[in-house]
């Protein structure tokens, strides 16, 4: 996991990575969430432009080596990350932080 490269999307005008929020319940949610992350480039490119298409052009796919992951999490006070493996449907697989 540290030697691969991940890609994340992150806001243009704020600064923002893109989350997820599993828990339907406000009450339980993580403030923070689970950092989406993608194996491809071009995974992160067809999530924007399949579920957000028309805020697309607000965002920008960031690679991110998983050595420095750790401390991405630790610093934005991440839950854990969201590696999606289906970007069209989607299908992501939710890993908690230890």
């Amino acid at each position: 996991m540290f030697s691969q490269i991940y890609y994340v999307i992150r806001s243009t005008a704020d600064g923002r990575y893109l989350v997820a929020h599993p828990e339907s319940n406000s009450e339980t949610a993580t403030p923070a969430g689970y950092l989406l992350m993608f194996s491809q480039d071009f995974e992160a490119l067809s999530y924007l432009n399949t579920h957000g298409a028309d805020v697309a052009n607000r965002f920008a796919v960031e690679s991110l080596p998983g050595s420095q992951l750790k401390n991405l999490l630790k610093r934005w006070g991440f839950a854990g990350v969201a590696v999606v493996r289906d970007p069209l449907l989607p299908t992501i697989e939710f890993f908690a932080q230890i």
